[in-house]
């Protein structure tokens, strides 16, 4: 008989004849195995083929995909079309965010799963982790189950990329290990109880609390900031107690120091680089011009960057094209990094496993040692640095016609700031930029104007999205959380960047060369369609989503642009976009209205810049530091990797943010503020002040007095007794009662806002949002919850 031992030690029959052996469709082909395909012309299948053929296919296919394994033409397609809306209508199909269907209630491409054993076949089986259905979940087969560390265990979750192999099963292949929730350290504050203690998370959506047993107490004192980490095994403590071990000590709550440490060790960010990393980066010389490098420091390339910037990747130069009136050449020089960050070394892995650079208020996480972020690889002036460099020329359209990559040594003319360029251009330039007009400022912005002009030709997403920069004084404490000002100077850098990152994308191409692409996926279906509907009834004209284009989101801002419901538009229209992850397939940009674009102007601060540098580097022979084979063909999961940890570091910028600034309105406990509300749950509201952009919950039991719906096609709670309304975006008075800068929590009670009415539903006409409810604390009572009635969640106070 033929066995072998799996990798979890189990014994497996590979016997392709033995009984309890699967015969598995084949895997290598997307087309599925149906007697409608092949033939030299095709027919309309019935719906209940049409059903059968996308069930039995390994992903879901679009109309494109469908119409070609159908071999249909002409008027046979445009029936397609209408059999599959009425199949999604009805419930049948599902519609994803690639425009391409499935079956409904299909398992979608990535998901998260959890191990679940071994079969009697010995393969590894997982199911769903989150799975609301009634009906039993379809069985998940792991394939690659070769894992760093030890083998899968039951209760193991995993990012997967799921496969359907039959019209009832999956494959999985792992992308990603997670750590299981309940080993997961937790970042807490120790309170001492009896003769051990209780760890209470930081995390606010941890509501748990974790017991410290007397032979783990130590000398911890209450209010010291630790991590603790759940102790597996019996627990004879009983149910109610979690017990934990303390593992670190990180120091006490009111150092304010610890705001970031906190968000840095509960989101699991690496801070510490390893000796070989170091070792590595200490070693490292500049390049000098026998290395097959261009010399263009006779080129006054200028960086421009935030005040506060310690790294400089990018420096730009602009000119007239003498061979083509109206036309410029334009120059993007990036910091070289490829030639010193090479794959497979130590400073290699160390800057994959960040991802991305993180910044907070307070400090930076780099992604690359400072010997390389702030030395090497930074294009200080007036001193050699190694770059990667685009020779760019547009028409005098803006249309990108030409383009040429060199590996080159440049000398930054000087380093300028934002406000420092913008005040040359508006006629008050400084001893750096006075000189520096003729030959680099008004050439740039002159090619900046042109360049503007086509975004807009373009129709680029016009999304208002301002920023807020935190700041902080000499003992770490926030002072002030002030609008980030933004001049047309930051507008010429981004869109310099732009061309530099659309010319390398499509150099990539033309090389047939691999690329790591941002890729800004069109609005998911059923989010654009109740959107769509949502502002149908405000007045407003949203095309379905297959024929959206970022123009007709432009002409609805611009619309509502001098109306009472611009916030709400925008907020809406905000709510409906994608996430932009990283991707080797090109699915274009939708924001920026381009076909390909890549992120080539940022290596020192992001991994995905650097694997297009490399790819760059190894297409046309710039000689070392080149993609390896073995990245090309990992680079799925590479870029899967590179956009959960720019998420993760999204999240965790956000949450700093969010300490910070209950920390700085713990002080104004009872004082008022204005606001808007920007989250409508079946709890209550979320509201966003006006001052500070700080978010807080407004809980149901701190709202005028009344029985709240939550209606959710018009994103609002509704009073069933006044009528009385909280809608997305209505202004709102509320005073601070709680805000704790450790959990990053704040929470109001409603003074005056929203809207009144005999039925709840917005009036056309005299809207009253001045009704004063000072007095409605007086009336609080614990209240009861409600059944769900009318469609919607009530809540009693």
């Amino acid at each position: 008989m033929n066995k072998k031992k799996d990798n979890n030690g189990t014994t497996r029959n590979n016997n392709p004849n033995h009984p309890g052996k699967r015969n598995r469709p084949d895997t290598k082909s997307r087309k599925p195995k149906s007697p409608m395909t092949g033939g030299a012309s095709g027919t309309l299948p019935s719906k209940e083929h049409l059903q059968k053929l996308l069930a039995e296919s390994d992903g879901p296919l679009n109309k494109r995909e469908l119409a070609r394994i159908l071999n249909l033409k002409g008027q046979d397609r445009m029936h397609l079309r209408r059999m599959l809306k009425d199949l999604t209508d009805e419930g049948g199909l599902e519609k994803d965010n690639r425009r391409a269907y499935r079956p409904a209630n299909a398992l979608p491409d990535r998901l998260m799963i959890e191990i679940t054993g071994i079969d009697l076949d010995g393969e590894l089986r997982a199911k769903p982790a989150e799975w609301t259905a009634p009906a039993a979940p379809p069985p998940i087969y792991v394939m690659d189950v070769k894992r760093e560390g030890g083998d899968y265990k039951p209760g193991d979750r995993v990012l997967a990329r799921i496969r359907r192999t039959n019209e009832t099963e999956y494959e999985a292949r792992v992308i990603k290990t997670l750590e299981k929730e309940d080993n997961a350290q937790v970042v807490g504050t120790f309170k001492a109880y009896k003769d051990g203690g209780h760890v209470y998370p930081t995390d606010k959506k941890n509501k748990e609390e974790y017991f410290i047993p007397p032979e783990y107490r130590g000398d911890y004192k209450d209010g010291d900031l630790v991590i603790a980490e759940p102790l597996i095994g019996p627990n004879p403590f009983g149910r109610s107690k979690n017990p934990a071990k303390i593992v670190q000590f990180l120091g006490h709550k009111d150092d304010v120091r610890l705001i970031s440490l906190i968000a840095i060790h509960s989101h699991g960010i690496p801070t510490v680089f390893t000796k070989k990393t170091l070792e590595e980066a200490a070693k490292l010389k500049e390049p000098t011009l026998e290395e097959g490098r261009t010399d263009l420091r006779h080129i006054p390339l200028v960086t421009i960057d935030g005040s506060d910037a310690r790294d400089f990747d990018d420096a730009v130069f602009a000119e007239p094209d003498p061979d083509h009136p109206g036309g410029w050449h334009l120059i993007v020089a990036i910091a070289d990094v490829s030639y010193y960050v090479r794959p497979g070394s130590a400073l290699d892995k160390d800057a994959f496993e960040r991802g991305n650079s993180t910044y907070f208020a307070d400090r930076v996480v780099p992604m690359l040692p400072e010997e390389l972020s702030n030395d090497l690889c930074s294009l200080r002036p007036h001193v050699n640095r190694a770059c990667l460099a685009v020779h760019m020329r547009i028409d005098k359209d803006a249309r990108l016609t030409s383009w040429k990559f060199v590996r080159g040594l440049m000398k930054s003319a000087a380093r300028l700031t934002y406000e420092q360029v913008q005040a040359a251009h508006d006629g008050n330039p400084d001893d750096t930029t006075g000189p520096l007009m003729d030959k680099v400022i008004k050439p740039l912005y002159q090619a900046y104007s042109l360049l503007k002009h086509a975004r807009e030709q373009r129709g680029a997403l016009e999304l208002d999205l301002p920023e807020r920069k935190a700041l902080i004084d000499a003992k770490g404490f926030l002072t002030a959380v002030v609008p980030r000002e933004r001049v047309a100077a930051h507008q010429l850098i981004e869109e310099f960047m732009i061309l530099a990152n659309v010319a390398a994308a499509e150099a990539l191409e033309k090389k047939n060369a691999p690329c790591v692409y941002r890729v800004h996926d069109r609005p998911a279906y059923d989010r654009l369609e109740a959107t769509r509907e949502f502002l149908k009834e405000m007045g407003y004209s949203l095309p379905k989503s297959d024929q959206l284009q970022p123009k007709a989101l432009n002409h609805i801002l611009k619309l509502s642009a001098e109306k009472e419901d611009k916030q709400l538009v925008h907020m809406m229209l905000l709510r409906t976009q994608s996430a932009a992850v990283y991707s080797p397939d090109n699915l274009g940009h939708f924001g920026l209205a381009l076909e390909r674009y890549a992120h080539f102007t940022s290596p020192i601060r992001r991994y995905a810049d650097l694997l297009v540098h490399r790819s760059l580097v190894r297409a046309y022979g710039f000689g070392a530091g080149g993609m390896t084979d073995d990245e090309a063909g990992d680079l799925h999961a590479a870029a899967e990797h590179i956009s959960l940890t720019e998420r993760r570091s999204m999240v965790a910028e956000r949450d700093v943010m969010d300490r910070f600034t209950a920390q700085f309105l713990s002080k104004n406990i009872g004082r008022e503020f204005k606001g808007r509300v920007n989250s409508v749950t079946h709890f209550g509201i979320f509201v966003q002040l006006d001052e500070t952009g700080a978010d807080g919950i407004v809980p149901m039991s701190h709202l005028p007095r009344d029985f709240y719906v939550h209606d959710e096609k018009r994103h609002a709670l509704v009073g069933k007794n006044t009528g009385r309304s909280f809608r997305l975006t209505d202004p709102v008075i509320v005073r601070l009662i709680e805000a704790d800068p450790l959990r990053g929590s704040t929470v109001f009670e409603v003074i005056d806002g929203g809207e009144t009415g005999g039925t709840g539903s917005r009036p056309a006409h005299g809207r009253n949002r001045g009704q004063n409810y000072r007095n409605h604390e007086k009336r609080r009572d614990g209240g009861s919850r409600g059944g769900k009635k009318g469609g919607g969640k009530k809540r009693r106070r």
